[in-house]
Order: C-alpha cells, then sequence, then structure tokens
C-alpha cells in the first residue's frame, strides 16, 4: 500500500518509466504500507531503485572480476588498499573513483558483497546532486559491508521484496567459504544479479550455487527471508531530479 500525505494512492501522480511503474505496481500491492509525506518522496524511491537495477545490469556487463581480498584489485589511481579494505587516495572524488568502478572494470576484482555496496552508491549518485554526494561520503572505505552512514542500509527480516531490493541466498552446504551465499539485487520481472555468478532466475542462481557444494552435500541454496533497502527518504533530500 503507498500512503502519500494520508490518502492511499492507486495511480501513479506522475508519469512513468515502464521500469518505475513495475516498482510502483509492487509498492501498491505491498502487504508493507509505504508513506509518504509528499509525492516527490516516493518519486525519488521510484528514481533510485530503477538506478539501482540499472547499476546492477551495469556491474554484470562491465570487465570487474569476482576476487576475495587477498588477490583483489582497485584502480590505484584511486584507491589505496588497508587491511580494513579500499579507501579513497587524497585528494579523490568520491564520485570520480564510484564512477571508474563501472567505466573501468578491468582494473577491479572483488566479491559480491562489496559489489552490492558499489552499486548503492552507484545508484545514489545518478540519484543525487552530485556534490552533495561528494561531500556525504568524502571518506570512503569499501570492502564487504563497510559503507558511510549516511547511505543508510536497513535490512529487515521479511519477504516482501519490491524491485530494486538486495536479496540473499543461503548456502549452507558451500565447498568454498566464499559461496556460502550471494548477495544479489533483484531487478524485477522474476530476475536477480549477483557479483559472480551474473543475471538469473532465482531457480538459476539456487542452481549455480548448488555447483559450489561440498562433496555429500544435501542441503540446497535458497533464498532467505530478508532484504536490504536505502534510507530514501533521508537521501531524497539530496535530489535535483524532483
Amino acid at each position: 500500500m503507498i500512503i502519500v500525505a494520508g490518502m492511499n494512492i492507486e495511480i501513479p501522480p506522475f508519469q512513468l518509466s515502464s521500469k518505475q511503474a513495475e516498482i510502483f505496481h509492487f509498492l501498491k500491492n505491498s502487504s508493507e504500507v509505504h508513506r509518504y509525506v509528499h509525492s516527490r518522496e516516493l518519486l525519488f524511491e521510484l528514481i533510485l531503485r530503477e538506478n539501482m537495477i540499472n547499476s546492477a545490469i551495469e556491474m554484470n556487463e562491465s570487465e570487474v572480476e569476482f576476487s576475495i581480498f587477498h588477490t583483489s584489485k582497485f584502480n590505484s589511481m584511486y584507491w589505496l588498499k588497508t587491511s580494513r579494505g579500499y579507501i579513497l587516495k587524497p585528494n579523490v572524488l568520491p564520485s570520480d573513483a564510484i564512477k571508474d568502478i563501472f567505466h573501468n572494470g578491468k582494473e577491479y576484482g572483488f566479491e559480491c558483497t562489496t559489489a552490492i555496496v558499489v552499486i548503492f552508491y552507484y545508484a545514489v549518485l545518478q540519484s543525487i546532486e552530485e556534490r552533495a554526494f561528494n561531500r556525504l561520503f568524502n571518506h570512503l572505505l569499501v570492502w564487504d559491508w563497510s559503507y558511510d552512514e549516511d547511505l543508510g542500509i536497513i535490512t529487515r527480516v521479511g519477504s516482501d521484496f519490491i524491485p530494486g531490493d538486495v536479496m540473499y541466498f543461503y548456502n549452507p552446504d558451500y565447498d568454498n567459504p566464499v559461496w556460502i551465499g550471494e548477495n544479489v539485487v533483484f531487478l524485477g520481472e522474476g530476475k536477480y544479479f549477483g557479483h559472480g555468478i551474473g543475471i538469473g532466475t532465482a531457480e538459476e542462481t539456487i542452481k549455480a550455487l548448488n555447483t559450489l557444494r561440498k562433496e555429500g552435500a544435501t542441503r540446497s541454496a535458497h533464498l532467505i527471508h530478508q532484504h536490504s533497502r536505502l534510507n530514501y527518504k533521508y537521501l531524497s533530500q539530496f535530489s535535483t531530479q524532483i
């Protein structure tokens, strides 16, 4: 259900792209109540969710490799490797460093959780004013679930998934610990993107993870009931698109 300024919204109050319309449909039919002070907040969430989906597709089409931390790599023009992850070099704009991951993918290698955080940043960068992005995220540290508090990732239990959400396929009988599971972006239309596996349905993602189980494994990989989302209402104040 969508509530804007106390009123139930059944029809979008603005023109939407086909993907935004799909997201609106999911929000409208959700068992959760999605509340907005103004329709601009709703539009911003639709824009940012669409940018999440497009960023995941762009990551899939990039030349970024799948890699554990020991063999990982980031472009040394922008990033410095530390024991905790990769930090921005002095005098580097966060926007330039995040863009480079997608534009110069062959210089990068990381695992699926880092890919998700990078996708979050890239989607936000495309959704808010660039100066605001550089002000909010001027001390970037990237690896695993390390992220700036202004990104506002919220993880909750539940199975009411909306396109643009991040979800998790758990692989209990993994062989290599790197394949204990796969963080994915829900793209809508029954498709998911996971770095190292690619784009596919839930069944295809589970099938891929099941090939990475230990010998004699009896438990299948499966989707768990949780989702991660950005703090859309907080980030909407920095948008210049609405």
